[in-house]
């Protein structure tokens, strides 16, 4: 008898071991992103409300001994919320589910924070926007964390049931063609949670060069079945379409946007993306860049394309967003900077009220510092969206610790948020545990969506609500490191490219420095040398009135600021002039000099992120119960990040200085 007990505790010891080591593991890799709350161990009976997803939110995490009552007032404005707070009670009334859901996340955060307090919140953007460039085959156009959560190895023609799709958990599946992943919709219901939390309201499910197979019924199916995941938590679902795909697709003969055929096909497949998902939000469309598909093949203009998607989509309330960022097609040899302005103004006032023009923040490709792009100033006709980058292209490629929100504030400064009709953010998300490779990635994705609720906060108000709700709320921790992540941007700029220097990176990866890259069969707009066109006499492209011009595309006073040496911000200074090397700075050094200690001054600033996570390893591992996991996987990254930025000084210095140096 008593062996036998004995044995049964033993058992129940290691069974209790296990579950308490999967829960360490599963708690402190990352997956919980900023949602460590604490669940309780019954449903909370102090939150009323009808059912509802915000419900279900507070009855499972709030934790106060305040009374919660959810309460829907229709005259808030749309996904508004109001939190009062009353001595015996909270109330969160929500203009809509939506509203209601964000409240009761704002709830949380202000529980874990430690300050529940009234507010009355409204987002600024209507359209708040991941755009995911997933590929089918479960790849991730400049993606750097892993696979795509939507999308798994192409299915060679073999039709899924949505029965299957509906299988939760399950990875793999045979088919008598290939092997496939089936869709995860557990992961895919955290993913909507988290963006759920920080008010992102829709998600483009796959790549800008989009597949013409995604409008196929057989994937059609399959983006019905996340959609209805993604709608429960407020979010609708949007798909990047290929221009081409009628003729793609074997349909049609022409994708020529006049032809009526084609734009009966187009009629005809929205038809029935509103059947399968009747809360669509529409297409986003990348078009005559390169090596896509779009009107120009035809002869027709960016408008005649959006257009005839619009009057597709008009009749169930869908949009189009329609990509600005196009070259090569229409403007070979333009300084690309300029080209999205010449192929958009003179059409600007010609597209459909649904069409909205989505623009990257600055007018080349996502660069560390870049300045805005002018197209905010010239299209005054047609609704515009800005399309920022969270995944780190350009910025380390979460490799490196780079805080983009003082990025996207900056671009803040010179365009009004009231003047755009959204916000679009190019996702950082893939299947890694921690979601976004680097675990202070993570802070972009929740930046983003912060900022697109409401693009006054500071930088470092939302650094330090990302570090205390996801590590601890312990100041000795909080501080230090939102200085590290207020200083990484600049830093970033710094041991990359300072000065208003672009596009120094290797070929096709865009990872590491290049600046003597030049190929032959490449487009010339491709190659460093063409940027920074070092020479004996200086360095930078003139973009002035005695080079591409390009500075006429900004209105006053940024016109006439930029389009002078002496008066141009030295942030930008390489960007839109050539200088000679030993034109003095501000700081009484030469152009040369300064080079120097802006790269040198970005890799002490990389030396210094990784002393100080160094002394954050007690606060760390206090926080994670003793697993060093997190703390070892971003001390990991820091080193790196300072050898990377060593490398990038060292070749671009020694580079340079071939032109700079006396010889």
């Amino acid at each position: 008898m008593f062996f036998i007990m004995h044995l049964s505790m033993n058992r129940i010891f290691h069974f209790l071991l296990a579950l308490c080591l999967a829960v360490s593991v599963n708690a402190y890799d990352g997956s919980q992103l900023w949602l460590r709350y604490t669940p309780n161990a019954t449903p909370s009976a102090l939150v009323a409300g009808k059912k509802s997803q915000a419900l279900h939110e507070l009855r499972t995490y709030y934790h106060g001994t305040k009374p919660v009552r959810l309460v829907q007032k229709k005259s808030l404005p749309p996904e508004a919320y109001e939190i009062q707070v009353e001595p015996k009670r909270i109330t969160v009334v929500g203009a809509d589910v939506n509203g209601l859901l964000y409240g009761a996340f704002e709830l949380l955060r202000m529980q874990q924070l430690g300050h529940i307090h009234s507010t009355r919140q409204q987002p600024v953007f209507s359209l708040r926007l991941l755009n995911h460039w997933d590929n089918l085959d479960g790849s991730i156009e400049r993606g750097y964390a892993g696979k795509s959560i939507f999308w798994g190895e192409e299915r060679g023609g073999e039709e899924i049931q949505d029965k299957r799709l509906e299988i939760k958990d399950k990875v793999t599946s045979g088919s008598k063609h290939n092997s496939y992943p089936l869709i995860n919709l557990s992961k895919i219901d955290a993913y909507a949670r988290a963006n759920a939390s920080i008010g992102i309201n829709g998600i483009v499910l796959n790549n800008v060069n989009a597949s013409p197979k995604m409008l196929t019924s057989e994937y059609l199916r399959q983006v019905s079945t996340i959609s209805r995941r993604l709608q429960a938590y407020g979010i609708k679902t949007y798909l990047s379409v290929n221009f081409g795909s009628p003729k793609a697709l074997g349909d049609l003969s022409t994708a020529d946007p006049l032809d009526p055929q084609v734009r009966q096909w187009w009629r005809s497949k929205v038809d029935e993306i509103y059947r399968l998902m009747p809360h669509f939000g529409g297409f986003l469309v990348k078009a005559n860049s390169e090596g896509q598909p779009g009107p120009a093949d035809y002869q027709r203009t960016h408008a005649d394309g959006a257009n005839m998607l619009a009057d597709a989509l008009q009749p169930h309330g869908g949009i189009v967003m329609w990509r600005c960022f196009v070259y090569g097609a229409n403007h070979k040899g333009v300084d690309r900077v300029k080209q999205a302005v010449l192929e958009f103004q003179p059409l600007d006032g010609q597209f459909r009220p649904n069409v909205i023009l989505q623009t990257k923040n600055g007018p080349l490709d996502f660069q560390p510092r870049e300045p805005y792009s002018p197209i905010f100033d010239q299209i005054r006709h047609t609704p515009n969206m800005v399309e920022l980058q969270i995944t780190q292209e350009y910025t380390g490629q979460s490799r490196h610790l780079v805080y983009l929100a003082p990025m996207w504030k900056e671009f803040f400064s010179f365009v009004q948020p009231s003047s755009l009709a959204g916000i679009a953010g190019v996702a950082n998300v893939g299947d890694d545990a921690n979601w976004c490779g680097h675990h202070f990635s993570q802070a972009n994705w929740y930046a983003f969506g912060r900022l697109a609720w409401n693009p006054q906060l500071t930088s470092a108000e939302i650094a330090r609500e990302w570090l205390q709700q996801t590590f601890t709320t312990d100041e000795a921790f909080v501080r230090p490191m939102t200085d590290v992540m207020l200083a990484s941007r600049e830093a970033c700029v710094d041991y990359m490219m300072p000065l208003g220097l672009h596009h120094l990176f290797k070929f096709d990866h865009h990872y590491g420095p290049e600046p003597d890259g030049f190929k032959a069969d490449y487009p010339l707009e491709w190659c460093p040398v063409y940027y920074h066109q070092a020479d004996s006499a200086g360095i930078g492209f003139d973009r002035s009135h005695t080079g591409t011009d390009a500075t006429a595309q900004y209105r006053e006073p940024y016109r006439s600021l930029y389009d002078h040496v002496e008066t141009c911000p030295e942030q930008f200074l390489l960007w839109f002039h050539h200088v000679p090397w030993n034109h003095r700075m501000q700081s009484g050094r030469t152009l040369w000099q300064e080079l120097n200690a802006h790269y040198d001054r970005g890799v002490a600033e990389a030396e210094r992120f990784c002393t100080v996570w160094q002394q954050m390893r007690p606060f760390v591992l206090k926080a994670d119960q003793g697993d060093p996991r997190r703390w070892q996987e971003v001390d990991e990254r820091l080193r790196h990040q300072e050898e990377n930025a060593r490398e990038w000084r060292d070749t671009c210095l020694r580079y340079f200085g071939s032109f700079a140096e006396p010889k």
